[in-house]
């Protein structure tokens, strides 16, 4: 799979731009604020119908402008379509394939696939709980586009439920009547239902990607094992069922977490929010140590060992989505300026042989050698390819 052109209007700084690509590596150079990085965001962009810089769509507009219109020819197996995403702030953006519109946006969703190396993946490791979920969840809709819709609807009856928390909070009801108690228990069922689905799908997706993390910091990281990085998810309460076992089904998890919220309902009610869910879950990421110890990446980790576990995650995750049977699109914005050498020419190496591998840097010199290919200068809104 690959992008074989991409066109864009309104996009962040870019009027218009029209960039042929081919398979390989291909770098944009420029200094910062050229609009490099916007090329590749774009075209991750296309692939998860979100952006790895900006939480909103409105900054991918062009200041100025009411809409944004990112269009890439993709090549997969040899035939080529034509996706397209107009992006409206504040109004529904729409898709297309071939110019024939989508009834959702979402079903753009894993037509193409991403895998984007920035400078703040030291996020995934040193960064918050939510940095480490939005991985998951990113990777999950990437092998599982359907999972983009049960991810929105958890979220609505997660916003839904702690409106209500938070309106009995206010009102000062320290124990709930009859009326918050039906409309609380609908809501119950809803996110004990969606939150099962998400929860039994994240821990399918940590058990399969854990051996490719072990591998890939095996890989990058000098003298270790593929024994020494390990992950494991940590659900928001212990997941333990009757027979002191974690359930191991759907149904089982959704009845672990009914039971939690009734445990939890008076914490609930006291602070006007929902304190169960896979909102609240978290990806240990550990690291071993001499005497066979495990600490935590975050807090024990130097700065070189959390920078080869979050690029060991990223790895991982190509690796699994390639063995799903697509080699995913590979990103690498301004990530060498970040890197060591040895580091540096390490990664280089372990992703040259992908069938499309896009580089943003600021000097040339920091593209590696062995990612030498097509390359592009990126000046004054111009996107210019080099002889």
């Amino acid at each position: 799979m690959y992008v074989s052109h991409l066109s864009l209007h309104d996009f962040r700084s870019y009027p218009s731009a029209e960039v042929p690509l081919e398979a390989g590596v291909t770098a944009f150079v420029g200094r910062n604020g050229q609009g490099k990085t916007n090329l590749i965001e774009a075209i991750d962009y296309l692939s998860r119908l979100q952006s790895h810089r900006v939480a909103s769509d409105a900054p991918l507009v062009r200041a100025g402008a009411e809409q944004a219109v990112v269009r890439a020819a993709v090549v997969r197996d040899g035939r080529t379509a034509t996706l397209e995403i107009e992006i409206n702030p504040g109004r529904a953006n729409k898709a297309r394939i071939n110019k024939s519109p989508l009834p959702r946006t979402r079903e753009l969703v894993g037509l193409v696939r991403t895998v984007v190396f920035a400078p703040d993946d030291l996020s995934l490791v040193k960064g918050d709980p939510s940095d480490r979920r939005r991985f998951l969840d990113d990777l999950l809709v990437l092998r599982s586009p359907r999972l983009a819709g049960v991810r929105a609807d958890y979220d609505r009856v997660l916003k839904q439920r702690n409106s209500l928390l938070k309106t009995a909070r206010s009102g000062g009801r320290r124990a709930p009547d009859e009326y918050l108690t039906s409309t609380l228990a609908v809501w119950d069922d809803h996110l004990a239902r969606t939150g099962a689905e998400i929860l039994a799908e994240r821990l399918a997706l940590v058990e399969a990607l854990r051996p490719y993390v072990g591998k890939a910091y095996e890989t990058v990281a000098r003298g270790a094992t593929r024994e020494d990085a390990r992950i494991e998810y940590r659900p928001s309460f212990e997941l333990i069922d009757e027979d002191g076992l974690r359930p191991s089904t759907q149904e089982g998890l959704e009845k672990a977490i009914l039971a939690e919220l009734a445990r939890r309902q008076r914490d609930e009610l006291d602070r006007g929010v929902s304190l169960v869910g896979p909102h609240r879950d978290d990806l240990l990421c550990t690291l071993g140590h001499a005497g066979g110890q495990l600490l935590p990446v975050k807090g024990y980790a130097s700065h070189g060992e959390s920078w080869s576990f979050a690029l060991a995650l990223r790895l991982a995750s190509y690796d699994l989505l390639r063995a799903d049977g697509d080699d995913p699109i590979l990103i690498l914005d301004d990530v060498f300026a970040e890197l060591d050498a040895e580091r540096r020419e390490q990664l280089a190496a372990l992703v040259a042989g992908a069938e499309q591998v896009l580089v943003t840097a600021a000097v040339a010199e920091d593209v590696p050698k062995a990612l030498e290919g097509a390359r592009y200068r990126v000046a004054g809104g111009e996107v210019t390819r080099e002889q």
